[in-house]
């Protein structure tokens, strides 16, 4: 185990496991919040634009965070969205474009209704009383649902709440800035149902996946060392036993 090679595959090793052990530092760095959100944050109402800018990405601590805005509501886009549930009971979305600034709108889910008809009537309410005047709505902004495609049966059929979904179906979009995530209204009109969104549950100071990684980079450090150990000795046990052969066939 002292021969050069032997040696040089040890310091190979040991600048292997110095980079797990540096990754494993790493990953338990990020594993522990120094500055977790208060508790109750989300429940202080914040104005939307303290919050998120247009085209970026929610972060996960302000998933849920209780907002207000006010703009004006765009005709022709009171959309329906299926599959939503209310206190476990499963119905309707009516979503509609709110023009929040200058070229600048977010998905809304106005209310909720327990039947398409419903729904659909809640949207003619809805599109008759558009005048342009500016309207306030509160909520919690909630992160964006992302795309599917539509059911082969009915391919204007939306069931995630995705606003590059309704983007798509929106009016009047041309230089248009949207927020990725939505805001769920926590006062319904029209004759709709209020949106259940209870307060998040509060985060953990600790991101457990992250801890597993550095223990899977700790143990990657101490399978370096016991490869080197084990290709050491089975080399050392090989030469041991040519010399044991050599010697027995020199014995008369």
């Amino acid at each position: 185990m002292l021969r050069g090679r032997w040696i040089g595959m040890l310091l190979l090793c040991l600048l292997v496991a110095g980079v797990f052990a540096w990754l494993g530092q790493w990953q338990l760095e990020r594993a522990i919040e120094t500055d977790p959100p208060a508790p109750g944050a989300t429940e202080q109402v914040k104005l939307l634009d303290e919050v998120v800018a247009p085209g970026e990405y929610l972060p996960e601590p302000l998933v849920g965070q209780r907002v207000e805005a006010s703009g004006t509501w765009i005709p022709g886009d009171f959309i329906v969205v299926s599959s939503r549930f209310n206190d476990g009971v499963q119905g309707y979305w009516v979503t509609g474009q709110l023009r929040v600034a200058e070229r600048t709108s977010i998905a809304v889910a106005i209310g909720w209704a327990p039947d398409r008809e419903t729904a659909d009537a809640a949207v003619e309410e809805l599109e008759a009383g558009v005048d342009g005047t500016e309207v306030p709505v509160a909520g919690r902004i909630i992160s964006d649902e992302g795309p599917q495609v539509p059911p082969q049966s009915d391919p204007y059929q939306l069931d995630r709440m995705s606003s590059a979904a309704l983007l798509s179906r929106w009016h009047d979009i041309e230089q248009l800035d949207v927020y990725r995530p939505y805001l769920a209204s926590t006062t319904a009109s029209a004759g709709l149902v209020d949106i259940s969104s209870p307060a998040p549950e509060e985060m953990s100071p600790v991101n457990w996946l992250n801890v597993f990684y550095a223990v899977e980079w700790a143990i990657f450090a101490g399978f370096a060392f016991y490869l080197w150990y084990r290709l050491a000795k089975d080399a050392w046990e090989r030469e041991v036993e040519e010399f044991e052969d050599a010697a027995a066939a020199e014995t008369p």
